[in-house]
């Protein structure tokens, strides 16, 4: 696997697989936006590692600045894609809804934090597993102002995208090798994606009593 996102690292294609996987991956949570993410800044931080052993770099390597800014656009781009969707509702998104007790719980948390200026549930739930489309979707189906959520998913986009670029780039000058900086990389992506499902799974706190 590592040797298929090695060669297309080294291609002009890797910014348009970045950004399309990582719009889809709003409808479809098992595409690998973040693998992609973080092997291609690996790629672009191996030509300038230096470790022990030399290793042989591809001439051509992603742009750090550029994949930084393809990921944060494309984030927030399908993030919309996915509200207005929603807001557009539709008796079968209904019913799909209605059937799951996890979107139904997370809807109502996330119409309370919203409400009360709280959106850091949409930057928190960006790095859960398939929580950037339940808080997508959740936004648009609650009706959610544009002026609410457009704020949050862009600052949401910003951490996600920035957190997976250094992973893979600083972490592969840390260690100089390519392949361990991506292996390590991934384990950090995976585990802050275990923390913020249990953050956004656990009950919200009682409100104080007037």
């Amino acid at each position: 696997m590592f040797e298929t996102l090695g060669s297309l690292t080294a291609s002009p294609w890797i910014y348009a697989v970045v950004a399309v996987s990582v719009v889809l991956d709003v409808f479809l949570p098992v595409l690998p936006s973040g693998v992609l993410v973080i092997t291609a800044a690996a790629a672009a931080a191996a030509a300038g590692a230096a470790g022990p052993v030399p290793v042989p770099v591809p001439e051509q390597v992603p742009d750090i600045l550029a994949l930084l800014v393809i990921a944060t656009t494309a984030s927030v781009l399908g993030d919309m894609a996915a509200y207005r969707l929603a807001r557009r509702g539709g008796a079968r998104l209904d019913r799909a809804i209605a059937r799951s007790r996890r979107l139904t719980r997370a809807h109502e948390r996330l119409g309370t934090a919203l409400a009360r200026g709280g959106g850091a549930l949409v930057v928190i739930a960006r790095f859960a597993p398939a929580g950037r489309s339940v808080v997508s979707l959740g936004a648009g189906k609650t009706h959610r102002k544009v002026a609410e959520f457009l704020p949050w998913s862009v600052l949401a986009g910003m951490a996600w995208a920035g957190y997976s670029v250094a992973l893979g780039y600083f972490g592969t000058q840390w260690l100089g090798t390519q392949w361990l900086g991506t292996a390590l990389s991934l384990v950090a992506l995976f585990a802050a994606g275990a923390l913020a499902a249990f953050v956004v799974r656990r009950p919200p706190s009682p409100a104080p009593a007037a």
